[in-house]
């Protein structure tokens, strides 16, 4: 039997297999999915547990008799089996072929592997693994589904989030589902069920100190020059790193001159907006402003100028870095109408 990640907790809700394969390269859902099944055998008896690493110079022995022999305190075991390698060896891969072969009653046992290629999947010890166990396979999800995964997470907390606010959380984590699991969890914190407004989340996710580069965007859009200055001041105050302002605040031209090549083409500016990942409606609308006051030559020049900062940055070029970046700043935020 195989099954999807999100499927287990309905399999164990109905049995409890003797024998789990978790096999994949996400490591949020191996977590769970171990988690999930230690829960069910221990609401089922299973009292001792040993887990054995198989790792350079393992005794492959171990297995069979870790298995063989109950404690005199449980009547059940749980025996986790972790090839962090996925390569058992010649030695390794018979032992878990006649393991698979002769199952003990009350002993459960969860292998734990990476993801295999086809040519492992082959094998005779993998096959003895899945024609005799319940395979559970932990891929990452795919970008495009990152959205409705994590809608299906806060809706397990009672919290759900409309399309715009789904990408940016997706977009924020980038494919990272560690990374998500703590913010939807940090959401689960701070809000109560039911709508999540896109700028709490927002704020939730990104302002994690004082000053955050991402509102440094904003003041760049709007022309706030005085706010530029404070800001810029706070972030190396507190350390930030020149190389991610200079990634936030190019990746932020870039987008204006997108939008400004697609307005002129008559593309939706919705349709322009969520190419470019460009979320909330304030942002969309300084984004909008810029690229209709500013000409592509304006944007082109900041674009050169983020290029000369980036060789200051890699000691190609001798400035200095914040300064460099407040002029970046100062550049497209003064840049007069049609300039």
């Amino acid at each position: 039997m195989q099954l999807r990640a999100e499927e287990l907790e309905r399999h164990l809700a109905r049995s409890l297999a003797p024998l789990y394969v978790i096999h994949g390269d996400e490591p949020l859902q191996s977590l769970e999915a171990a988690d999930a099944i230690r829960a069910k055998a221990r609401s089922q008896g299973y009292a001792e547990r040993e887990v054995l690493a198989a790792e350079r110079s393992f005794d492959w022995n171990l297995l069979a008799a870790t298995g063989a022999n109950l404690s005199l305190f449980s009547s059940k075991k749980l025996i986790e089996l972790r090839v962090p390698g996925g390569k058992p060896g010649t030695e390794g891969a018979a032992a878990i072929v006649q393991y698979c072969s002769a199952l003990v009653a009350d002993v459960l046992t969860i292998v734990t592997l990476p993801k295999l290629d086809r040519r492992a999947q082959d094998t005779a010890w993998f096959k003895a693994l899945t024609h005799n166990g319940v395979l559970i396979n932990t891929f990452q999800v795919e970008r495009a589904q990152l959205p409705q995964w994590i809608a299906a997470r806060l809706a397990r907390q009672k919290q759900k989030a409309d399309r715009d606010t789904l990408q940016f959380l997706a977009d924020s984590v980038e494919g990272n589902l560690l990374a998500a699991h703590q913010e939807i969890q940090k959401l689960g914190l701070l809000f109560a069920p039911g709508e999540l407004a896109f700028e709490a989340v927002r704020g939730a996710v990104l302002n994690v100190a004082r000053y955050d580069a991402f509102k440094l965007n904003e003041a760049m859009l709007a022309g706030d020059t005085a706010r530029l200055a404070r800001m810029l001041d706070g972030l190396r105050s507190e350390g930030e790193a020149p190389p991610k302002l200079l990634w936030v605040l190019s990746e932020e031209i870039r987008a204006v001159a997108k939008v400004q090549a697609g307005m002129a083409a008559g593309t939706d500016p919705q349709q322009l907006y969520r190419n470019n990942r460009i979320w909330g409606t304030t942002h969309q609308q300084l984004v909008a402003d810029a690229a209709r006051r500013l000409k592509y030559a304006a944007l082109a020049r900041a674009l050169r100028h983020a290029a000369r900062i980036d060789r200051t940055v890699k000691g190609l070029a001798r400035g200095d870095v914040w300064d460099e970046l407040l002029q970046l700043c100062l550049r497209f935020a003064r840049a007069p109408a049609g300039s």
